[in-house]
């Protein structure tokens, strides 16, 4: 059987999907993002201690991130508003050029939190850039996508749906 748009209602216009009649679980989705610095710009970043003028640049990205997940819905029409419970980031070189952020986000709702995940990690990868670009305009952001989710109809691991 095909799957079909949610969004959509059936003369094809644009709708917010009813969770109303849903069940309330704990719903946990990760995404991640990956930053690749040119190599000179990763060394100079990483030689001071990954701060730059602007300051702090992990902890200026998770700070990002975090405001980034809980407004979410007013970035994306159809996202319902959601009381986040958790939001929680892991933002580490992974190896001499790339860093890896991730976003975990979870909550005990009707709804899931994917958008929210891959909201989150997105702009903590932009704030890098901001916090960067002095550096190198070659910095590339790449690879957002879902890692995992739980708690709804279909599971994801490792970016593969189960059920």
């Amino acid at each position: 059987m095909p799957r079909k748009l949610t969004h959509i209602d059936a003369a094809g216009h644009p709708k917010m999907v009813d969770v109303g009649a849903k069940q309330a679980t704990r719903r946990v989705a990760v995404a991640e993002a990956r930053v690749q610095f040119p190599a000179a710009a990763a060394r100079q970043l990483q030689a001071n201690e990954l701060r730059s003028a602007k300051g702090p640049v992990i902890d200026t990205a998770i700070i990002a991130g975090t405001l980034a997940v809980k407004r979410t819905h007013e970035l994306i029409p159809f996202c319902h508003p959601l009381g986040i419970e958790k939001c929680r980031f892991e933002i580490e070189f992974v190896s001499a050029t790339e860093l890896r952020i991730r976003c975990e986000v979870a909550v005990t709702h009707k709804t899931g939190v994917e958008m929210e995940a891959m909201t989150g990690a997105s702009v903590a990868a932009l704030t890098v850039y901001d916090m960067c670009k002095a550096l190198s305009h070659e910095i590339v952001i790449a690879d957002v996508r879902l890692l995992d989710k739980s708690g709804g109809k279909r599971t994801v691991k490792a970016g593969k749906v189960q059920g």
